[in-house]
């Protein structure tokens, strides 16, 4: 009787202490070559938040794509890269203006690393006291680092009146950020920076622009879904109707 009560009491406390496990402030997962995934947390309306943003190792260095929501992991994920790969970033490119693509500008900036966002991005970010990057891209650009070519492209208005998405055409990566929302999703988000109007035109140019890309990674749901983008498009020619 005591050997049972003895082992119950064992397994509650078990149960418990596995209860309390606490989500991991930074998560890194492999998505394919030299390409890899990283998620923070934030909360947002009570409710905790994944952001996932990307980084790719190449022969100059780690370009990092966008940087951490969680204010505390900037140091953090510099720490993980430099014990994973044995190599610093050199270069981060944000993809628009709200603080879970650029609250790590500045402190990356401090640490020697080339900061990017286009024009339009920096613009937005001075009138929203947001940080800011220290080069500006002034149009699509394609950038050649190591053995890598990527382009940064602006579709147009969705997410918000900045947010472009890099495509590597070679390796048939998209990365859509916060444009593009979850296969899952029953809605597009947050919408109160958003062009209710234009987001589903916006999202056809993405589509044309990258054909049938083999990954499309996005900010804040699951980036294995390949679906990602059609689902979003529909969602947007949902919303266009009911404005109209």
């Amino acid at each position: 009787m005591r050997r049972s009560i003895f082992l119950t009491a064992m397994f509650f406390t078990i149960f418990h202490l596995f209860g309390q496990t606490k989500q991991p402030k930074l998560k890194i997962s492999h998505l394919t070559g030299n390409f890899y995934i990283y998620t923070t947390y934030n909360e947002y309306e009570g409710t905790l938040i994944p952001a996932h943003g990307m980084y790719l190792v190449t022969n100059s260095g780690i370009v990092l794509f966008d940087t951490p929501w969680d204010t505390t992991q900037f140091q953090p994920l510099l720490d993980s890269i430099k014990l994973k790969h044995n190599k610093k970033p050199t270069v981060c490119i944000a993809t628009h203006w709200h603080s879970d693509r650029t609250e790590g500008l500045e402190y990356y900036k401090q640490q020697g690393i080339k900061t990017y966002t286009t024009s339009l991005t920096d613009e937005l970010c001075k009138i929203n006291n947001k940080k800011r990057a220290e080069y500006l891209i002034a149009k699509d650009t394609v950038f050649n680092i190591g053995q890598y070519s990527f382009e940064t492209y602006y579709p147009g208005e969705g997410h918000t009146k900045d947010n472009i998405i890099i495509w590597f055409k070679k390796e048939k990566i998209l990365y859509g950020g916060c444009l593009i929302k979850g296969a899952d999703a029953e809605d597009l988000g947050y919408m109160g920076d958003a062009n209710a109007t234009e987001y589903v035109s916006t999202l056809k140019k993405v589509q044309k622009k990258c054909p049938d890309p083999k990954f499309i990674i996005i900010s804040h749901s699951d980036w294995n879904n390949i679906n990602s983008l059609k689902h979003s498009i529909r969602l947007a020619t949902e919303l266009k109707k009911k404005n109209h």
